[in-house]
């Protein structure tokens, strides 16, 4: 179940959505479906889930101009869940700081 997110998302777009609409987003693997997502985030942080919706981002192509001319590369691949959570649900991110 800890292999499946790998890391909260921590935006200034997220915690707009996190204290407007309850909703939190992570980054998790991208062969992951959205029961084990719900089952994961309900294990790990002991909450409950309503709805779970997921989204993958293509890696983007990259170019620099250098010294020793262009250098280009790729941007990794992901893919992201955002989690809807029951009313009087939360999950602090910021607890183990």
């Amino acid at each position: 179940m800890v292999d499946i997110l790998i890391s909260p998302i921590v935006t200034e777009k997220m915690n707009l959505l996190s204290e407007k609409f309850n909703r939190y987003g992570f980054r998790v693997d991208k062969k992951a479906n959205k029961h084990e997502i719900k089952k994961a985030v309900e294990e790990i942080y002991g909450v409950k889930v309503v709805t779970v919706n997921t989204m993958v981002y293509a890696g983007k192509l990259k170019s620099r101009f250098t010294k020793a001319g262009v250098i280009t590369g790729r941007t990794n691949a992901y893919k992201k869940a955002i989690v809807t959570l029951t009313e009087g649900d939360s999950i602090d991110f910021y607890s183990n700081i």
